[in-house]
């Protein structure tokens, strides 16, 4: 599966009035803590995949993201399974997987038509807003991208506001300072 996704910053007070305008449907909120793996035979951040476990209503789920496909969007292609969050990091860490970095948000989910709306506040870093389709290859890419920024330009946002840095390299950054 391949997951075409934009990220935009907003105020999430004046994104709910646009979706309740557009008619989206609240699917509900989550809790959620990412935990970000580290490989020991590659560098993640220089080929631009992700591994992480996130947990969420005591359920975990691994889930691998390959390199960006474009350099507009977050689109990736995505594997996803629910794990025993306890033994899986007990695996990756006896197989030389260390820990990255942990980034925690609420996320209040949205359906707009065939789009995925996630109203993300994220801690430390402030509120998001995520738009999402998932397809089944490639060839879907170009029109489903220009699906997601027709519905950005209702929340004023386009092309230029796009965000392609994960929140982890976001935290990172941050704890820099």
């Amino acid at each position: 599966m391949i997951e075409i996704e934009v990220k935009v910053r907003a105020d999430h007070s004046k994104a709910r009035s646009i979706l309740r305008k557009l008619g989206a449907v609240k699917l509900g909120v989550e809790n959620q803590s990412d935990v970000y793996f580290a490989a020991p035979h590659r560098d993640f951040a220089k080929t631009d995949e992700a591994l992480r476990i996130r947990s969420l209503n005591s359920q975990a789920v691994l889930t691998y993201k390959g390199p960006k496909l474009d350099g507009i969007s977050k689109t990736r292609e995505e594997f996803e399974t629910p794990v025993d969050e306890t033994t899986t990091i007990q695996i990756l860490h006896a197989l030389g997987f260390s820990e990255a970095g942990i980034v925690r948000k609420k996320r209040e989910v949205f359906r707009a038509g065939e789009i995925t709306v996630c109203l993300d506040a994220v801690e430390g870093l402030g509120e998001f807003l995520e738009v999402e389709i998932v397809a089944e290859n490639e060839k879907e890419l170009e029109t489903s991208r220009a699906k997601l920024f027709e519905l950005l330009k209702q929340f004023g946002a386009g092309e230029k506001d796009s965000i392609r840095t994960s929140y982890l390299e976001m935290v990172l950054e941050k704890n820099k300072r």
